[in-house]
């Protein structure tokens, strides 16, 4: 809050006072431009310019120096306050068509849920707490007797044991199932369920408790604790090998030996036929300018369009398994930012860079210099030319307000052949 005591005006120290605060405003009007529209910026300067304008508004309102100051404090307070614009509808449509999709995923999920259990009702045991007793039921007795969990917390309950890697479910008085997550049983639907939420439904992020039926299989005695120094008694609990993993509400993977991977989710066959008829863009022009390309890439990450995005990355930043892993990593978080800080980004045309960064510059000034042929000479000796374009996008919010100060893309393209992405995993 600006203390008005240490700026008292009057007639004889008028034109001192609009000096200092001329240097004030000076200062936030940087900090503005600054901040390139951005919105929640801390301006250091903004009490003290606007706190000692008011008062020489109020001494001296019809001063062409002090309104001067005034109506410059009044553009600073707009900008400051981040650059806001209409958001069009089509802005929005991919969460509708998301929205759409994870219904008919939940729905068909559910229904094949309930399939699941009809068609294991006889084996299966209906009380599941307190866990049949071990000195009255042998393993022959329980061997692929059918159990239903809908509390397996994973990772949180997951741990080593000494024949297997297991996820922990109920208590020590009631008992105790040991799932068994090292298996194809396991990691087909897990997988298949994780490939659900980055090509369908962000909504769901990462499970935390999966509803599952499994199977008895064996009996385990080992130390429900994760860590290496297991300090608890150990617990002889049967052993469960998954069938099926459901999330509530949103997706089913199962076990699929026949298909491409170990495991799907419902309608996984589907998925592609269904996506196709909202996307926006479905291929990338040879000719695309690095503006239409950096549009492109958005509309892919918005409309979960994998393939897409990967077909807009420089060649040579996904050519190995450790590169592929970033690019779904970097997949996943662009994933959060179009669910949780912005809905869409504009591009900037006007401030686009571009320029040559290896071999010869055929739009150089040398060339006013240089004949045909000396022209040629030097681009031989130069190699193949690579060009960089560098693209400016500015992010908004549901209700079109400037998210975050305008980003930098960066492209590539070698000789006359297409733009590339360089820089995927800068936010917009």
């Amino acid at each position: 809050m600006f203390d008005e005591s240490v700026f008292t005006i009057t007639k004889d120290n008028l034109n001192s006072r609009i000096t200092q605060a001329t240097h004030y405003l000076e200062e936030y009007e940087k900090e503005v431009a600054r901040a390139q529209g951005a919105a929640g910026y801390v301006f250091r300067n903004k009490e003290d310019a606007l706190g000692r304008i008011k008062m020489l508004v109020e001494f001296a309102p019809k001063d062409d120096r002090v309104m001067d100051l005034y109506t410059r404090a009044k553009a600073c307070v707009k900008g400051g306050a981040g650059n806001i614009v209409t958001v069009d509808p089509s802005y929005t449509v991919y969460l509708e068509n998301e929205e759409n999709l994870r219904k008919h995923f939940a729905e068909v999920s559910e229904k094949a849920w309930n399939d699941i259990l009809a068609a294991n009702t006889e084996n299966r045991l209906e009380k599941i707490f307190p866990v049949p007793d071990f000195s009255k039921f042998t393993i022959d007795d329980m061997k692929d007797k059918i159990v239903v969990l809908d509390s397996v917390r994973y990772p949180d309950n997951q741990f080593m044991g000494s024949s297997a890697e297991y996820i922990w479910c109920g208590t020590r008085s009631d008992g105790m199932y040991f799932v068994k997550i090292d298996g194809r049983e396991w990691l087909g639907p897990y997988e298949a369920v994780k490939r659900y939420r980055r090509q369908v439904d962000t909504t769901m992020n990462d499970v935390k408790e999966w509803h599952l039926i499994g199977r008895i299989s064996d009996l385990a005695f080992e130390i429900p604790e994760a860590g290496e120094n297991q300090v608890a008694a150990p617990v002889m609990a049967w052993e469960v090998e998954p069938i099926a993993l459901y999330v509530p509400g949103h997706i089913l993977g199962v076990r699929d030996e026949e298909g491409e991977h170990t495991g799907k989710f419902i309608d996984e066959d589907k998925l592609a036929e269904l996506k196709d008829a909202f996307y926006t863009v479905k291929e990338i022009p040879e000719d695309v300018t690095p503006e239409r390309l950096v549009e492109i890439f958005m509309w892919a990450i918005k409309e979960k369009n994998y393939p897409l995005y990967l077909d807009c990355i420089d060649p040579e930043r996904k050519d190995n398994p450790v590169q592929q892993d970033l690019i779904t990593y970097h997949w996943d978080r662009h994933q959060e930012r179009f669910h949780g800080e912005y809905i869409h980004a504009m591009v900037d045309p006007d401030k686009t860079e571009k320029r040559v960064i290896q071999g010869y510059d055929d739009n150089s000034i040398d060339n006013f210099f240089l004949d045909e042929d000396e022209q040629e000479k030097i681009k031989e000796a130069y190699g193949e030319r690579i060009e960089e374009a560098i693209v400016q996008t500015t992010a908004i919010d549901k209700n079109g307000k400037q998210i975050g100060s305008p980003a930098k893309h960066t492209l590539q393209r070698t000789g006359d052949g297409r733009w590339y992405i360089t820089t995927y995993e800068i936010r917009f």
